[in-house]
């Protein structure tokens, strides 16, 4: 499974580069906090276990790869 390397979002989509270049998006609709969060709490984003993970500290919001990939 590739980790996680860059997160950047559309007017509706969160969209997640991984490390073997495959990009991953899903409908913001998924995740209601992020959809509800401000460009600026959107950005500020962390990995979570060297990038099987990210975490929003300002929206409580975690997404790991998996949950992304098995969608």
């Amino acid at each position: 499974m590739a980790d996680v390397v860059d997160v950047s979002f559309t007017d509706h989509e969160l969209v997640v580069t991984l490390a073997d270049a495959r990009r991953v998006s899903a409908p913001l609709e998924w995740f209601p906090r992020l959809l509800r969060a401000s460009p600026a709490q959107r950005a500020n984003w962390r990995l979570i276990g060297h990038g099987v993970g990210i975490h929003w500290e300002d929206v409580d919001e975690d997404i790991s790869v998996r949950s992304l990939l098995a969608i």
